[in-house]
């Protein structure tokens, strides 16, 4: 049993730092972001800039729905968290919309005929923009919900686990 425990404590302490490590990404997210719409404002916009704008988006949407959702409803089942697992069914398709529209603006960068300066392309990287924040919202309630309130009962009862 105590074994269990601790595997138990070992697995959601990774699931902690995969989720940290995706923070982090996040926080590169923003900052290429931001260093595309510096460039947009600029007289010379570089290709290059949106391309590692790009890598970048598209590893964080990755790793999110790869990684990071799948980690946390393994945890929500663990602690038989039904209103955890009820949200998370709630707002998985939102941000499949929005990791949909992601791909699609990365799709679109790809193209060769696709400047950085390009009209058309900076308004879909506005509307980009704005979706990002409504999903970084969107994980941030999983993150509490599916992971931060399990987190407080492992430290403080290990033996809580049922997995």
């Amino acid at each position: 049993m105590l074994e269990s425990c601790k595997n138990a404590q070992e697995r959601f302490n990774g699931v902690h730092k995969l989720i940290d490590n995706w923070l982090h990404e996040r926080g590169e997210l923003v900052n290429a972001y931001e260093a595309v719409k510096v460039e947009h404002q600029s007289s010379n916009p570089k290709r290059k800039t949106q391309k590692e704008f790009c890598e970048v988006l598209v590893d964080y949407v990755s790793a999110g729905h790869f990684e990071i959702y799948d980690q946390l409803n393994q945890e929500a089942k663990a602690f038989d968290d039904e209103r955890g697992l009820e949200l998370a069914i709630k707002l998985y398709p939102r941000i499949q919309t929005i990791t949909q529209v992601a791909l699609d603006f990365n799709d679109r960068c790809d193209g060769k005929d696709h400047r950085p300066d390009c009209e058309k392309l900076a308004a879909k990287f506005n509307e980009l923009g704005a979706l990002l924040h409504e999903r970084f919202e969107l994980e941030d309630c999983l993150i509490e919900v599916l992971h931060n309130a399990h987190k407080q009962i492992v430290t403080a009862n290990p033996e809580a686990i049922h997995a």
